[in-house]
């Protein structure tokens, strides 16, 4: 029987190719969702050039928006003179083309009638009325209309708003929401049809806002940047440089949008283009598309655009001192008070451009929000925010923040004289977010998270200051990991350190949460209440053994590590690893050693221990080796050595959970999930199922066959080759001798077969042969210092 409520989406078409129409469509294929991309017919050749052109570009761009190159054959080019009969067979169609009434219109008109009856359709508008544009539909189809408007660039950012008209059908939104929510990864928020609707709203105010205060205060663009990126929780682009990857011509037309469609902004007097920004825009330096905008790069100097020269200078985008210092201040509340009182013009300009966006945010919640939440998370997730505007003013005090604003109101200090709503400055406020919801000025109430059936499937969902979550019973912790449960039959570890990096504890914690898994529980998972995953070995504590030159407590540490791997390898319970971000090193051995590993499509993954001068020893060789000979099955098992021992050479790391499969690190039937917070949801299944089948662990391998000096020796040509050449420096190449030899399976004959034991015990020696080497100490020092490898 099939649940009426049902949304199958078998394909999708994205009407026009641009930056984002092509980029929805990348992601779509991502997913493996047949995608027709439409645009208009080619002027001469072949009639779907515009698409092929936009799709040869998009294999280009960088961050890729393909998970694997391959994903681009899931695209089908189309146009609308020829093609529109294919519409008859797509479950969801999305509307892409440029910002214009008129041409969206007109394109309504002649796609309508291809439209299936059951299909949804939406505009990817990014500020236009959802109501006008639905009413130029036939009256049937308006119920199945609605606004679906992704962020730049769309496998990336999480957020998705959906904007309903007054006649769209709640269940369509319901089942679209679903649709995005799982099986493209993003975080849904409803948002109201009001111009530029939550994210783009507030983002872009808070632009308008700190583009009035840079000449206010008199700053360069690049002392703007330093000031407003990853010093304040936002995106390294920072604002300018933000402004150059957007486009200073679409920024113009998104001011325009807010200038004509919000009359009565109490903000109106900065809804307005700049005279530079115009100047820019009729010499064609719109940005980063353009080649030049507020930056140019002159060679490999990056220069800015000063408005007193009228002209470019190098960039030097450096913060006062001072103001750096308050910056690194850890309580908000002070960090707030030294900028409210700073006198040095850096200071006042953060203070002016926070209050004005706390000011903004206030007075327009009830308009453009259903509730405090949402407008947060759009603009943690639309822009690339640590924090929420609200969730910083609730961080840094409520009614200290609130009076601060109010005097600046009266003192003629803010932009407009509009007074603070008076939800916000009830004396029993003190914040917005609470743990049973958070507040919604229309209700007059705390509201809580939409109760879809879809978002039963994340039991932690990313959440917002003020929101708590128990991470279920602890039954085993100690310094490094904490093992812990929320039901009866599969237990869940999670580390405690600093980017979840790999100590002694943490070993120490892996072999004993194994054995507590296997005396009670079904099964095991490794997943970590925040990524990622595990940046790899704990440095600082190998580099503090260095220093005492303690190599008993290295050999041991070693040793352990291997202990850990087959451990989880071979539980008597299965071992799920939940992944996101971040895998490297040890991280990506443990999840290379678990019976399944269930990744997100944001999965990084690498063994990149050449990059501090070492080589795998928690068992990545071992693994790697035994993976080729079974592929091989009895054949010629060089091949697919050689793709392992390139990952391990080059510290090759996956761009996706995809390329993750493609390199060897996850395994073809590992589970790609590409919503992160359904990883502990689906782990936690994959866990109970393997169980449920009777579950045993693979016996110690006994019969790995290798290629013994043969295989070594060609494995060593291409090193002599790659050094002669200048791409590897010499102690890579002595690296790569010994990784090689590991993989080869040592300095025996060809063919000959050898057991994990024997593999793990070539990676210890090796390894710790490595690490007594003066140019590797380097290499560990210079990346505790620098976070880049040293090539030495």
């Amino acid at each position: 029987m099939t649940n009426e409520n049902s949304f199958l989406v078998r394909k999708v078409a994205v009407l026009g190719s641009g930056v984002m129409g092509s980029q929805i469509a990348a992601h779509l294929a991502n997913a493996n969702v047949e995608v027709v991309l439409f645009d208009l017919t080619a002027k001469e050749g072949d009639p779907n050039g515009v698409v092929q052109k936009s799709l040869a570009f998009l294999q280009k761009l960088e961050p890729t928006p393909f998970s694997v190159k391959s994903k681009i054959h899931y695209v089908t080019p189309a146009n609308y003179d020829h093609d529109l009969n294919q519409l008859e067979n797509c479950d969801l169609i999305i509307e892409a083309i440029s910002e214009r009434m008129d041409w969206k219109k007109d394109l309504y008109a002649k796609v309508c009638p291809k439209i299936a009856k059951h299909a949804i359709f939406a505009t990817n508008t990014s500020g236009l009325s959802i109501y006008s544009l639905a009413e130029v539909l036939p009256s049937h189809m308006r119920k199945n209309f609605c606004g679906i408007h992704f962020f730049n660039p769309p496998r990336y950012m999480t957020l998705v708003e959906i904007i309903p008209h007054k006649e769209t059908d709640s269940k369509i939104l319901d089942q679209l929401e679903e649709f995005l929510t799982t099986t493209l990864g993003k975080g849904v928020i409803r948002a109201k049809d009001t111009p530029n609707f939550i994210a783009n709203r507030i983002g872009v105010f808070s632009m308008l806002a700190t583009m009035h205060h840079t000449e206010k205060f008199n700053l360069g663009f690049d002392t703007v940047d330093a000031l407003t990126g990853t010093s304040i929780g936002r995106a390294k682009s920072a604002t300018y440089r933000t402004l150059d990857v957007v486009g200073i011509d679409t920024l113009a037309h998104v001011i325009k949008t807010m200038s004509d469609t919000l009359p009565n902004d109490p903000w109106q007097s900065i809804f307005k283009v700049p005279n530079w920004i115009q100047a820019l825009i009729s010499k064609g330096a719109v940005g980063q598309k353009a080649g030049a905008g507020v930056y140019k790069k002159s060679g490999k100097e990056i220069h800015v655009l000063d408005l007193h020269m009228q002209n470019y200078r190098l960039s030097k985008q450096e913060a006062e001192p001072d103001i750096a210092a308050i910056l690194k201040i850890k309580d908000p509340t002070e960090k707030f008070k030294q900028l409210i009182k700073s006198d040095h013009p850096q200071g006042q300009f953060l203070w002016a451009t926070f209050r004005d966006l706390f000011h903004y945010c206030a007075v327009q919640l009830e308009d453009i929000s259903d509730n405090a939440r949402d407008l947060d998370l759009a603009i943690r997730w639309g822009y690339g925010w640590s924090m929420g505007p609200f969730e910083t003013w609730q961080a840094s005090g409520w009614k200290f923040i609130t009076e601060a604003i109010q005097n600046d109101i009266s003192a003629g200090k803010a932009i407009t004289k509009t007074p603070l709503p008076t939800w916000v400055t009830d004396s029993n406020r003190v914040a917005v977010h609470f743990a049973d919801g958070s507040y919604a000025p229309a209700k007059k109430t705390n509201e809580p998270r939409r109760k879809l059936p879809v978002y039963l499937r994340q039991p932690y969902p990313e959440k917002v200051l003020g929101e708590k979550y128990s991470y279920g019973e602890t039954v085993f912790e100690n310094e490094g990991v904490r093992l812990w449960s929320a039901d009866r039959d599969i237990a869940i570890l999670s580390f405690k350190s600093k980017m979840h990096a790999i100590g002694s504890d943490v070993l120490d914690g892996v072999i004993e949460s194994v054995k507590v898994a296997e005396r009670n529980f079904k099964g095991l998972v490794l997943w970590q209440t925040e990524p990622p995953f595990s940046a790899g070995a704990n440095l600082m504590q190998v580099t503090q053994a260095l220093q005492s030159n303690n190599f008993t407590i290295l050999e041991s540490m070693v040793k352990r590590f291997q202990e850990a791997s087959m451990a989880l390898k071979h539980s008597l319970v299965p071992t799920v690893a939940a992944v996101q971000g971040l895998a490297l090193g040890g991280g990506c051995e443990f999840v290379m050693h678990c019976s399944k590993a269930v990744a997100a499509l944001e999965t990084y993954m690498g063994l990149v221990e050449v990059g501090v001068g070492l080589l795998p020893a928690g068992g990545g060789c071992k693994e790697f080796t035994l993976r080729a000979c079974r592929e091989a099955k009895g054949g010629n098992i060089f091949p697919f050595l050689q793709r392992y021992f390139e990952n391990i050479a080059m510290a090759k790391v996956s761009r996706s959970a995809e390329d993750a499969k493609e390199l060897g690190y996850l395994r073809q039937s590992d589970i790609i999930v590409f919503n992160p917070n359904e990883l502990l949801y689906v782990a936690t299944s994959e866990a109970r199922a393997l169980s449920e089948s009777g579950y045993r662990p693979p016996l110690k391998s006994k019969d790995i066959i290798v290629t013994g000096k043969g295989g070594i020796a060609t494995f060593k040509a291409a090193l002599v080759n790659m050094h002669v050449g200048g791409f590897i420096s010499e102690h890579d190449f002595e690296i790569g001798k010994r990784v090689a030899t590991i993989l080869g399976g040592g300095e025996i004959e060809q063919g000959h077969m050898v057991t994990d034991e024997w593999l793990l015990e070539l990676e210890y020696r090796y390894f710790i042969e490595l690490l007594k080497t003066e140019k590797t100490q380097q290499r560990i020092e210079f990346m505790l210092k620098n976070g880049k490898p040293l090539r030495n």
